[in-house]
């Protein structure tokens, strides 16, 4: 029977995820920040919790009983097989965007993960989990200055927001075979909101001001396979390689398309249309992904891994859907997507009793990311360094983890902003042993 604790953690998780959700539906409550989340879905969020972030986001070839690592399904039956495990992060982002001359500074705050496994049999488990997938939220202004408009209509300004994202639901079963060859599925439901509204305001109250955008309601499923190898290699080491598969999706849903004049008695409806996603075969779709990766794990001490990802944005339809595309002073088009990720960590004495900086997990990453699109024919690249720890706390493998992302992604060349970041991330993993059977003499 499970323990009362349980509920308690689900109900927590729960709350949390409520919580979040809400925050979409909040009016300008941004969760991301960034003006290149104005194509497409928005900004597609590293995945992961905080211990795979602190290690530079790799996992496809993790295999730790210790931490939840969703990333590869196939990793989930590295675990104790009587124990029961949670894991929640928070992340919270600071953001230097320069550009040209001009400059700016945001904060955001967002979850980074829920996820609970419990396990089927000795070698089988199952997970469940939450996580953002993209997250949309920018605004900027500028006031007109073409003579050929201002000289009729007067000083007019221009403004244009974005705000909201999509959430990844999974669920994952693995299972291992002959203790070395692990298999995972996981089957993903993609769903959100995403508002982009522009506007056009007049000083002269004798011009309306006009208002456009577009509501996406999108969902979509997807499955992930996950294949991992563990070769021993001496006493408790050993090399692991890993590879997972995603299926990609064709998104479902609706696009509203408005333009709206604003007056001052009344507002009319220039232009309304609703399209539905998903009727045709090649419509906006979320591509297939590819990943490997490899580690080498010696007596419990130290590990490192290296990951490689590709996936082809280029046929995602993505630079000509309505309501996906970006018309304007810059041009956006998909690109090939590829990341290599490396990570590596090492607790100098997990079992010392006198000093406890000796029992903590210390991590080091680095991470160099060919983004999906490219503005004016230059693809953004993102580089980065990471840092991170995990702290035991009580007994088991309860532990709060640490992780720090210092990062640049794009440049000041022509018309391209420069983001530098700072992103912390805050994990509470959760262990107990719950599935035992007691004996009484």
């Amino acid at each position: 029977m499970l323990k009362g604790r349980f509920g308690k953690v689900l109900a927590v998780c729960f709350a949390t995820l409520v919580a979040e959700l809400s925050l979409y539906a909040q009016d300008g409550a941004f969760t991301g920040f960034t003006p290149y989340s104005i194509f497409g879905i928005g900004d597609i969020q590293t995945q992961g919790s905080a211990y795979n972030l602190g290690m530079g986001g790799v996992g496809i070839a993790t295999r730790n009983k210790r931490v939840i690592n969703y990333i590869n399904p196939a990793s989930i039956t590295a675990r104790d097989s009587l124990a029961f495990m949670a894991d929640m992060s928070l992340s919270q982002k600071n953001t230097f965007f320069s550009q040209g001359d001009k400059s700016s500074l945001n904060n955001t705050f967002n979850i980074k993960n829920i996820a609970i496994t419990f396990p089927i049999t000795r070698h089988s488990a199952v997970l469940l989990g939450v996580a953002p997938y993209s997250s949309t939220g920018y605004h900027y202004s500028y006031i007109l200055e073409d003579p050929s408009i201002v000289g009729n209509t007067g000083n007019a300004v221009y403004y244009s927001s974005g705000n909201g994202g999509t959430y990844n639901l999974f669920v994952s079963a693995g299972v291992t075979f002959w203790n070395r060859l692990s298999l995972g599925l996981e089957g993903d439901f993609l769903f959100g909101n995403i508002s982009k509204e522009n506007s056009f305001s007049f000083a002269k109250s004798a011009y309306s001001d006009i208002k456009s955008g577009n509501d996406l309601f999108l969902r979509g499923k997807s499955a992930k396979v996950g294949i991992q190898y563990e070769q021993p290699t001496g006493v408790n080491s050993s090399i692991i390689i890993g590879g997972t598969y995603s299926t990609g999706t064709i998104l479902k849903g609706t696009v509203e398309d408005y333009r709206i004049s604003v007056g001052a008695a009344q507002n009319d409806t220039l232009r309304y249309s609703l399209d539905n996603l998903g009727r045709d075969k090649g419509g906006v779709n979320i591509p297939k992904e590819f990943g490997a990766g490899i580690s080498f794990n010696h007596s419990d001490t130290w590990k490192a891994e290296i990951n490689y990802s590709r996936s082809d944005w280029t046929t995602s339809g993505m630079d000509v859907a309505k309501g996906f595309s970006v018309k304007g002073s810059s041009s956006f088009d998909t690109r090939v997507s590829q990341a290599v990720r490396a990570g590596f960590e090492i607790v100098p004495n997990r079992n010392d009793i006198r000093y406890y900086y000796k029992t903590c997990t210390y991590r080091l990453g680095a991470y160099y990311e060919d983004s999906r699109f490219a503005v004016d024919g230059n693809q953004i690249k993102d580089i980065g360094l990471t840092f991170g720890a995990s702290l035991p706390v009580f007994r088991y493998y309860n532990s709060v983890t640490l992780a720090v992302n210092l990062g640049q992604r794009g440049s000041v060349t022509g018309n391209m902003i420069r983001e530098r970041y700072v992103n912390f991330t805050v994990g509470f993993n959760f262990h107990d042993i719950w599935f035992q059977k007691f004996t009484y003499k």
